[in-house]
């Protein structure tokens, strides 16, 4: 089986890291190779980036923003998705170009008609690679960011509070409905095991369908 690159996108709260873990570990069972990751972050110097532009105490404009995580990206997929993909492996991935999208487009108020000098640096920054499934795990913000406040951990976009979240959420779903085939909404309100079952058809639906 060739690789498959599936991202795990949505506002924060949802869950992602926990379902990548545990979806990876349900593949694994099935004999899968699996690869976990994440962005900003998957190399030493994308993991420095991450600690930069997730920092809530260090001020840093939008343009300044978007080239350091396309630097963390192009960094990424050179070193770590791109060679898994290459020896067949699953790539799950906590965040990917969605999220730039959203974080750095569309909740700055530009439309999705007016993204394209923002997909232009996105594309030359993954060398052309797009998930071949994006998981949305969505919400309403007000019960994920009471799962959050839960965890007791925030950083420069969670401490931006529950109208940021809501405009984030607005973004992902506009992303959904322009892009159904590839982005697939999973309600992320749920226990974790039923989140879980909801991924794993999804995941599971495309492996049949590039082993078909």
């Amino acid at each position: 089986m060739k690789g498959l690159f599936i991202s795990f996108e949505g506002p924060d709260g949802t869950g992602k890291t926990t379902q990548i873990k545990r979806v990876a570990e349900a593949l694994r069972a099935q004999g899968y190779e699996v690869l976990e990751s994440r962005e900003p972050g998957g190399t030493v110097m994308a993991e420095k980036v991450r600690s930069i532009v997730l920092d809530p105490e260090l001020p840093i404009n939008n343009i300044t923003e978007v080239l350091l995580f396309s630097a963390a990206r192009s960094e990424h997929v050179e070193k770590v998705i791109a060679p898994a993909l290459e020896a067949g492996k699953i790539v799950l991935c906590d965040r990917f170009s969605d999220s730039t999208l959203v974080y750095q487009g569309l909740t700055r108020g530009l439309k999705l008609a007016e993204l394209g000098e923002l997909r232009q640096l996105i594309n030359f920054s993954s060398n052309g690679l797009m998930p071949d499934m994006t998981v949305l795990l969505d919400g309403r913000p007000e019960v994920l960011v009471a799962r959050r406040d839960a965890r007791g951990v925030s950083d420069r976009y969670e401490n931006k509070g529950l109208e940021f979240q809501h405009s984030l959420r607005n973004g992902f779903l506009a992303l959904a409905e322009a892009e159904p085939e590839r982005i697939k909404i999973i309600n992320a309100e749920g226990t974790q095991d039923e989140v879980q079952e909801l991924v794993l058809e999804a995941v599971t639906a495309l492996l049949k369908k590039v082993q078909a």
